[in-house]
């Protein structure tokens, strides 16, 4: 098929496991459509609409967007057969588009219109519903909104520069009960953003803690299509992995983006979450710490380069001997039922030193 030339061009079948185009497909009643998480050189979605025996595609590098106030751009792609619409697996390295690929959700879709400039469609997927318009804005350069309002209709933008939240210094609280415990873990405090896979992470006085801490971005990887706001530290751990201070402040007062990429290989960081402050659309800013927590711990958030450390509901006495004897810096007390007030120094988080 001519329309299929450009993609047959760019791969070897017999290296890739991608269909080839030659494979016979049933038609369908209505024009289908996918979107695949694509973990390839940078993490995009593929959006293919079907139409006329082959998919239309753009690269969607942040995902189809659930809220109109946001556009996201559309590259637009080569042609791919209608196979692809289950295609899912590993495209191997050396090959066009190595990596791993998924799918995201796929459906029908109507169409209201179709152009060479303009395609406006309604999708009916699980999770991508509604009417959406890509438009061209110069070359292959396209950009994908929402026409609709959101599916959720109490959803919220993510928050953008989030500082965070200060604790005091004191003692132990006289009713442990009331609050959560953590290990002081000596580190660099930021707030980190999660959104279509980018990071975003702002430090106590607003700086971007992306130009220091360039592995972070990893994390975004791994989220994937999950947006959320996180707050935790950065710690370099030392030989004996026990928090380093002086591998921290070897990285934190790196110069140029070239050394911080070459320290995070020798001198990496790992960012020790624990709180959760917006999550997809809604806002965990107002509710109580053990709830925030509760919320935190469901996402099991590990990785070769972030973490979400235990907590421990009262009995503080025994978790800041524990780090003594570990030779640790302490622990961090938070009231249970403390909201998350960014910026803020507060006396419902107090840091509490051996």
């Amino acid at each position: 098929m001519e329309k299929l030339e450009k993609y047959r061009g760019m791969r070897d079948f017999g290296a890739t496991p991608e269909p080839s185009g030659d494979e016979a497909v049933p038609e369908a009643d209505q024009p289908r459509f996918v979107v695949q998480e694509h973990h390839a050189t940078a993490l995009h979605w593929d959006l293919r609409l079907e139409r006329e025996g082959v998919l239309v595609s753009w690269a969607v590098p942040k995902g189809i967007p659930p809220d109109p106030r946001e556009n996201h751009l559309a590259v637009h792609t080569e042609d791919h057969p209608l196979m692809y619409l289950d295609f899912h697996g590993d495209i191997p390295e050396g090959s066009y588009g190595a990596g791993t690929m998924t799918i995201w959700d796929t459906g029908t879709y109507e169409t209201e219109k179709w152009s060479d400039r303009e395609v406006m469609v309604t999708l009916h997927g699980e999770k991508a519903q509604g009417r959406y318009v890509l438009f061209q804005t110069k070359g292959n350069q396209w950009m994908i909104h929402r026409m609709d309002p959101p599916a959720d209709p109490d959803r919220e933008l993510m928050p953008r520069g989030l500082r965070p939240m200060l604790a005091s210094e004191g003692l132990i609280p006289e009713v442990p009960d009331a609050w959560g415990f953590e290990v002081d873990w000596d580190g660099a405090r930021a707030v980190v953003g999660s959104d279509g896979g980018r990071i975003e992470a702002t430090g106590p006085a607003g700086e971007n803690v992306l130009k220091v801490a360039p592995e972070l971005r990893e994390l975004g990887l791994a989220l994937g299509s999950l947006a959320v706001v996180l707050d935790g530290e950065l710690v370099a751990f030392g030989d004996d992995g026990r928090p380093d201070v002086g591998r921290l402040e070897r990285r934190l007062t790196t110069k140029s983006d070239a050394t911080a990429r070459r320290l995070a290989t020798s001198v990496p960081l790992t960012y020790v979450i624990y709180d959760l402050l917006w999550m997809d659309g809604h806002t965990a800013m107002a509710l109580g710490y053990e709830q925030r927590r509760n919320l935190l711990d469901r996402l099991e958030l590990a990785g070769p380069g972030w973490q979400t450390p235990a907590w421990h509901r009262g009995d503080g006495a025994a978790l800041l001997e524990a780090s003594r004897s570990q030779g640790l810096a302490g622990v961090v007390a938070k009231r249970l039922d403390s909201s998350y007030r960014p910026g803020e120094h507060t006396e419902d988080w107090v840091r509490v030193r051996p």
